[in-house]
């Protein structure tokens, strides 16, 4: 098996923003792995608006995976302590007595799949976890698989310039 797992958040971007990202990458499959899919916050990634918008816009297939998500109790705790260390050795925990690896089929994650959750950047997120683990099991199995994060590219902000009539240009 060949694949790039790609991972993608649905905040602090827009629909255009979110697909086109998708688009540029040629995702094939968009694999959910949100434990709430439905919430009203979630704009246009929710269900089952965000399976129809992949479809449409860019003819990108959608599967939801529930294994892969944290437990609330677990994004609890990380919201309280902020303990990153704490949340990946819980959430790798979980992933283990769940036995995902086990059960994930790596014919559903070959080609071009991106990873879906909510977080802007894959930093503190799960999806990130999840796909370095799988990435870590398939390749000890042989297969070749990449990880790349979709991300905005944020533009650098210039300094403003102004004009004076005594001092010519000069920067705020």
């Amino acid at each position: 098996m060949e694949s790039i797992l790609f991972t993608i958040g649905f905040t602090q971007k827009t629909a255009e923003e979110f697909f086109r990202l998708l688009q540029e990458a040629r995702v094939q499959k968009l694999i959910d792995v949100r434990e709430n899919r439905v919430g009203q916050l979630a704009g246009f990634a929710k269900y089952p608006d965000l399976a129809y918008f992949l479809d449409r816009i860019g003819g990108i297939a959608y599967e939801y995976h529930p294994a892969f998500a944290p437990t609330p109790e677990i994004r609890d705790a990380y919201r309280a302590t902020h303990d990153w260390a704490r949340y990946e050795q819980s959430y790798r925990q979980l992933m283990a007595d769940r036995k995902v690896l086990d059960q994930a089929d790596p014919a559903a994650f070959a080609g071009r799949v991106a990873l879906l959750c909510s977080e802007p950047t894959a930093e503190y997120c799960h999806r990130r976890l999840a796909a370095e683990m799988l990435a870590q099991h398939w390749t000890a199995l042989g297969h070749q698989v990449e990880i790349k994060h979709l991300v905005l590219a944020r533009p650098v902000r210039q300094k403003k310039r102004i004009h004076s009539r005594d001092e010519g240009t000069d920067s705020i």
